[in-house]
């Protein structure tokens, strides 16, 4: 047994699990103002920094998702100085490019971890689990902004869908459940939805049930 896989101690991916699913909730119970899209993205930041932490990325690394943050949320900041609001589509893209990078960088730590303990543990199923969440949250942001970009109908006979309608309509995408009272109009929602229904489907039998199937508690190495 190596001394390096002997000393390794990975750090959990619980709390970001958990910014994961309080973003979520945000996202379904705050009204659609001003303040809450820079709520979103606040939290949009928060889970982008812990999952760079979480997953024991390099300081180069480090340092580059901590200056995004900061860039994109003094961005919206002034946006929302200057012109008085912060509308749907920048606020939503802002959103997008902090989560978008989070499932990579966990999936990067999840490798290391597993390599380095030589078992998958609780920890990987929790980073697992984020990715999965995340996937969902970037697909109702991007098609947030679709919508507010293109000013029409994104689903069939719904003239002004909400934030959770779109969270909703994503999970329901990606877990490919199909409920059909959502229904996308536009080609780029219909290959948004074609796009994450395979993302989903494929991530589930593939990525999750490897790791569910593997799953053992970490050995306690003296």
């Amino acid at each position: 047994m190596s001394a390096r896989r002997a000393t390794y101690r990975p750090h959990g991916y619980g709390v970001v699990l958990a910014l994961v699913v309080a973003s979520a909730l945000f996202q379904i119970a705050a009204p659609d103002a001003d303040w809450a899209r820079l709520v979103s993205i606040g939290l949009g930041a928060a889970t982008l920094v812990t999952a760079v932490r979480a997953a024991r990325s390099h300081h180069a690394v480090v340092r580059a998702a901590a200056g995004t943050t900061v860039v994109l949320a003094v961005a919206a900041v002034a946006v929302l100085i200057v012109s008085g609001e912060l509308s749907q589509a920048p606020a939503a893209i802002v959103n997008s490019l902090l989560i978008v990078f989070a499932p990579v960088v966990i999936g990067t730590g999840l490798v290391r971890d597993i390599r380095a303990e030589g078992a998958v543990t609780v920890r990987a199923l929790s980073g697992v689990l984020a990715i999965y969440l995340l996937m969902g949250m970037l697909f109702s942001l991007l098609g947030i902004a679709v919508a507010a970009i293109d000013d029409g109908e994104y689903f069939a006979g719904v003239t002004d869908a909400t934030r959770s309608d779109f969270l909703y309509y994503s999970y329901v995408t990606l877990s490919t459940t199909g409920f059909g009272d959502l229904s996308p109009v536009t080609d780029i929602a219909r290959m948004l939805a074609v796009t994450e229904a395979l993302i989903g489907q494929v991530y589930l039998v593939t990525v999750v049930a490897l790791i569910v199937a593997n799953l053992r508690p970490r050995a306690v190495r003296g």
